[in-house]
């Protein structure tokens, strides 16, 4: 789960815009999704992520609803978004400089 939620928090994040799919046998995650539904109806998460879970019932389904799959626009284009080649070469050059001193 944890693996999950980070990669999720990931394309929230906008270090990939990948969907994260769930093979739901049987319906095995279908309550992890109403709670992710139910938080998006609360506002604690933004509609446009909840569309990087993509599930499906068989492999052959979820494999072409990963295929299919377009990545939401935000909502609020005012919305921060990070930048993860940018921050990495920040990050690397402030370690570089202070390895330096």
């Amino acid at each position: 789960m944890d693996e999950l939620l980070e990669v999720i928090a990931w394309a929230q994040l906008g270090i990939h815009t990948k969907p994260v799919g769930l093979l739901n046998v049987e319906g095995y995650y279908d309550f992890l999704l109403a709670f992710i539904d139910k938080a998006v109806d609360d506002g604690f998460i933004r509609p446009a992520h909840r569309h990087i879970f993509v599930s499906a019932p068989d492999a052959r389904d979820l494999v072409r609803k990963l295929e299919e799959y377009v990545a939401v626009e935000e909502d609020d284009p005012a919305a921060p978004k990070l930048r993860w080649e940018i921050e990495q070469v920040g990050y690397k050059a402030t370690l570089h400089a202070g390895i330096a001193r």
